[in-house]
């Protein structure tokens, strides 16, 4: 099932995320940044389970007046290729466009996933300026080792 995220359920999130972000597939995120960014969350949690099983999640984060993230997906291994990730990806498009949204953006280490869900492959530098606040406290800043992609919403 997939929904939005509870308060009492970011550690599992952190949980979830951070062995991607030792293999280096992701980037960290303090509890601190989760908890803030607690309403941009959708979770899948296994079917007739309780809170306590999230799978997978997934975030839409608004940048400006037409522009969000979709950021911090990640789906525990053994549920891969089941189609959780590609279900969440959805739900944040869907939730983008009923916020009248014209356009999402990503910055990935996995850009093929992306371009399977209608993603198209962007140079960096075409992003606004804004968006890269985040980037301070990566590890690899300013030499960013993502690919960032667009989504165009149409309607």
């Amino acid at each position: 099932m997939i929904r939005k995220l509870l308060v009492n359920e970011v550690s599992d999130i952190k949980n979830l995320i951070d062995p991607y972000v030792k293999q280096g597939l992701m980037l960290p995120k303090s509890l601190h940044s989760l908890f803030t960014g607690v309403r941009d969350f959708w979770v899948t949690t296994e079917d007739g389970q309780d809170q306590q099983s999230i799978i997978g999640c997934c975030a839409l984060q608004v940048s400006w007046l037409d522009l969000a993230e979709i950021r911090t997906l990640a789906v525990k291994k053994e549920y891969q290729g089941t189609g959780i990730g590609r279900e969440m990806v959805k739900a944040c498009i869907r939730e983008a466009a009923d916020l009248r949204l014209k356009t999402l953006f990503t910055l990935t280490y996995v850009p093929d996933f992306f371009k399977k869900m209608g993603f198209h492959e962007i140079d960096k530098s075409t992003l606004p300026n804004k968006i890269w606040a985040d980037c301070i406290h990566c590890q690899y800043f300013p030499d960013c080792r993502e690919t960032a992609l667009i989504y165009r919403i149409e309607g």
